[in-house]
């Protein structure tokens, strides 16, 4: 309006309802016009990397630097920073531990996660539980999210049937050593024992069970829902527990196994 039709900046401005302020101050790059608050942001990040936004914004106000909480968000979003960031888990020491067959039922089990998918292409997971003195078959749970306060469910409801083991061998995943879970099976007397991690044959009782679960069930059907898969998972724990024979069990299955067998030593495999 100025340059073609000789209109004055005052009155130019007043007709796109624009400051004449606005009008004079050269543009400026967003680096640039933001370079104090990414400076500021840059070396708080660097003392503090876990912290969030208002963490952040409360520390520059207490530095004196006035910025508005809304041109600091801008700056902390374009940077980045509201994505989480991913530390490497730190996993405690764990120390070998010989891997025996219990010599009564329901003294050890063993717990694990398996992953699949549906046909149309959504992945579920499953939690198994096997007792380690005759490899039977507990639980298999099955959904799309298992997290720890739901394998409480399944160990509360083994346990009302059966009561709970002395020992519980479980890898180092984040649902077992979560606090909640820690702390539940300190107050059943439960001693949980973790495997070395990347050594999944010191749990070799449920990765063989997970082998022939993964081979007779998850890799022979195409499921089209999870009820199917809890079906046919329902009806094969029992074939598995009551008909199938068990190498390891002289032929027998776990559940006669069970019935017939109590064990008089303990048997030490390798780790």
């Amino acid at each position: 309006m100025v340059a073609e039709h000789a209109v004055s900046v005052a009155r130019a401005c007043r007709a796109v309802a624009l400051s004449r302020a606005v009008y004079y101050r050269p543009r400026r790059p967003a680096l640039e016009r933001d370079a104090a608050v990414i400076d500021a942001l840059n070396a708080l990040v660097e003392q503090q990397p876990r912290r969030g936004f208002w963490k952040y914004f409360q520390t520059l106000q207490r530095q004196g630097l006035g910025w508005k909480h809304k041109r600091v968000y801008r700056v902390y979003r374009a940077m980045g920073l509201n994505q989480p960031r991913r530390t490497k888990r730190r996993v405690p020491k764990r120390d070998r531990v010989p891997l025996t067959v219990p010599v009564t039922r329901d003294h050890v089990w063993s717990a694990d996660f398996m992953s699949d998918a549906l046909y149309q292409g959504p992945r579920f997971r499953t939690f198994n539980v096997i007792d380690d003195f005759n490899r039977e078959a507990l639980a298999i749970e099955i959904d799309t999210s298992l997290r720890a306060s739901r394998l409480l469910r399944v160990f509360e409801r083994l346990g009302a049937a059966r009561g709970y083991p002395a020992v519980l061998r479980v890898d180092n995943g984040p649902e077992f050593t979560s606090g909640e879970f820690v702390a539940w099976a300190a107050a059943q007397g439960i001693q949980l024992r973790y495997i070395q991690p990347g050594r999944p044959n010191q749990n070799a009782f449920i990765e063989r069970f997970n082998r022939t679960y993964r081979e007779e069930v998850l890799n022979a059907y195409l499921f089209q829902s999870l009820e199917e898969v809890r079906e046919i998972t329902y009806q094969w724990m029992i074939d598995y527990n009551e008909a199938r024979p068990h190498d390891a069990l002289g032929q027998v299955p776990p559940g006669e196994y069970r019935a017939t067998t109590a064990g008089t030593s303990t048997i030490q495999l390798s780790t």
